[in-house]
């Protein structure tokens, strides 16, 4: 009498809370082309400003032009940004996805605090061209904070010192002149973003693996 013996063959599955590079990598948010994007707003609006002012300013802009640019590039970073974050939020679990919604009303709650802040300010100190100066430092405050705690929710260490960066050099040039503060907020935060663009794809690359069959 023969007797046959089946063999089962068994998957093993990883523990429960560690995922596979590509699902890893599935719920990263590519910030690429935010920092793109907030780059060029940093380089043409601080930039068009630093040229236009000055005793001897290089080009002859309209005053709104600068600003308008930089408002410009903010406000698209800030929809590829969501965009992105939105990507990465697809088949997320709930409370990451709450934790999404909430840091993007952070983004609204605190530019509208910023403009009201500035407002406040220019009006009782009846000083309007206080804007030319506060808008661009208060945004780059701003943006700073918010990437500090989006980088410390992601666990994104770039983002994170990204954050730092913006938000302390935008701090420190408040102490300068135009059109030295346009400079350095160019120089500094254009820079920054250009850095970040091309760290943020190898950052992606480190969660790419070896194909599995």
């Amino acid at each position: 009498m023969t007797t046959s013996t089946s063999t089962s063959t068994t998957t093993t599955r990883p523990p429960a809370g560690t995922g596979t590079p590509a699902s890893r990598r599935s719920s990263e948010v590519d910030n690429r082309a935010a920092y793109a994007s907030f780059g060029l707003a940093y380089l043409l609006g601080h930039g068009a400003a630093a040229a236009s002012h000055g005793d001897t300013p290089l080009l002859r802009l309209p005053e709104w032009l600068p600003m308008a640019l930089l408002g410009a590039g903010l406000v698209t970073g800030i929809v590829l940004a969501t965009a992105a974050a939105l990507r990465a939020q697809r088949g997320a679990p709930a409370p990451d996805i709450l934790s999404g919604k909430l840091l993007g009303t952070a983004w609204i709650a605190a530019f509208t605090a910023l403009a009201i802040a500035i407002t406040g300010l220019t009006s009782v100190f009846d000083a309007p061209e206080l804007e030319s100066v506060l808008w661009p430092a208060g945004s780059g405050i701003i943006v700073g904070l918010l990437y500090l705690a989006e980088g410390a929710v992601r666990r994104n260490v770039l983002h994170y010192g990204l954050g730092i960066w913006l938000a302390l050099t935008s701090a420190a040039v408040l102490s300068l002149e135009a059109p030295g503060l346009y400079w350095s907020l160019a120089a500094a935060g254009g820079g920054a973003y250009a850095l970040a663009t091309v760290l943020e794809a190898r950052r992606l690359r480190s969660f790419e693996g070896p194909a599995h069959t």
